[in-house]
């Protein structure tokens, strides 16, 4: 399994910062100092897709899946009206590599493992980026990510990628809500795998639906769960053993 191609977006235009810091989950005034990771929701609070802003001089590039850029793009235009914000595709390519960020690069804000982005054309590091990204639970659009997710059920909150002070932004109610009134009782969780269960899997304990592999790379997985059930041990995808390897 390898990770998504990617695409940049770039966004221009005097109201650009308020723009997405209406519409995304995260606090846009995080770029003075880098990166941001964010999601676009539904206003059911539903995922839409996952992304980093970038800042970039007079503009702020979107760096997200290929396969959910054409959407995004079509979404920001729809929430544009009047406000001065233009939004184009660009040829930018996304570099990645390991360890401190050097000049012109920026650290990723979900986990200091995940080393560092760049977008000026430099060289692409060729690491195991799928394996690293499962080895620490990081969803991925398309995969784990489907339009049925709520984010905190995808490790949002842990990854960075959702301010709870910001105020209003699309979706933002249900997602404050499932944060400060409800006990999550799904979601993403880092799993052994020990046989052969491709990604899709069902995943069973004691003969009832306990969840689904989303993600595979060698031994390790991630699952969605229902916790109660995978709680109980002795999870079992047809032939393959699951063991939960996250406290949920």
């Amino acid at each position: 399994m390898v990770d998504l191609p990617r695409r940049v977006l770039r966004i221009t235009g005097s109201d650009r910062s308020k723009f997405l810091q209406d519409l995304v989950t995260n606090d846009v005034k995080g770029l003075d100092t880098g990166l941001v990771y964010a999601a676009l929701l539904t206003p059911q609070g539903k995922y839409l897709a996952d992304f980093f802003l970038v800042p970039d001089e007079d503009a702020i590039l979107i760096d997200l899946p290929e396969v959910l850029a054409a959407g995004v793009q079509t979404r920001l235009n729809m929430y544009r009206l009047r406000s001065d914000v233009q939004i184009i595709s660009t040829d930018l390519s996304v570099a990645r590599g390991l360890g401190p960020s050097p000049d012109g690069a920026f650290a990723d804000p979900r986990h200091p493992d995940m080393g560092w982005r760049a977008y000026d054309g430099r060289d692409h590091d060729t690491h195991d980026w799928a394996g690293l990204r499962v080895s620490l639970g990081l969803p991925e659009a398309t995969r784990d990510l489907t339009p049925d997710s709520f984010i905190l059920e995808m490790g949002f909150e842990r990854f960075n990628g959702v301010d709870f002070r910001k105020g209003c932004y699309v979706g933002q109610e249900v997602t404050a809500r499932m944060k400060h009134k409800t006990t999550l009782r799904k979601g993403l969780a880092r799993v052994a795998i020990d046989g052969p269960a491709p990604v899709g899997s069902d995943i069973i304990v004691n003969e009832k639906a306990a969840g689904q592999l989303t993600s595979r790379v060698g031994d390790i997985g991630l699952a969605y769960l229902r916790f109660d059930r995978a709680n109980q041990g002795n999870m079992m995808a047809d032939t393959s053993k699951i063991t939960l390897l996250d406290d949920c």
